[in-house]
């Protein structure tokens, strides 16, 4: 079982940054692929970023490459999302997800665990 909690969230105006966080416990959470995803109001979750167990792989959503970064540092088992040069259309809950396979995977279906999310809000 592992459990996921994310922080960092709030609002911003366009153009600045964040990081999110999101803590994971268990006691096999550095094996697994962790990613993020974000849902706008009236609209279905979708994905914003993915990295492997070790960090050498990493895929993202067209609308966040080269304004967002995921990484991890597995001795704190925590994964990171920074996002640079935020626009009003990233606003969303963002949210962590876990999957105990170790292959990059952009559906939410493949994804076993979620945390709660975090709200993320940026103003024109």
């Amino acid at each position: 079982q592992v459990q996921l909690v994310e922080s960092g969230g709030g609002l911003v105006q366009a153009g600045d940054s964040l990081r999110l966080s999101c803590a994971a416990s268990g006691r096999t959470s550095s094996t697994y692929t962790m990613a993020w995803f974000r849902q706008a109001p009236g609209k279905e979750r979708e994905f914003v970023a993915a990295i492997t167990s070790s960090g050498a792989n990493t895929a993202y959503a067209d609308s966040v490459k080269g304004r967002f970064t995921i990484s991890r540092d597995n001795a704190k088992n925590t994964v990171y999302l920074q996002m640079n040069s935020l626009k009003p259309e990233d606003t969303a809950v963002y949210y962590c997800a876990a999957r105990s396979r170790r292959t990059l995977y952009i559906s939410s279906s493949g994804y076993d665990y979620w945390g709660q999310g975090t709200q993320v809000s940026v103003s024109s």
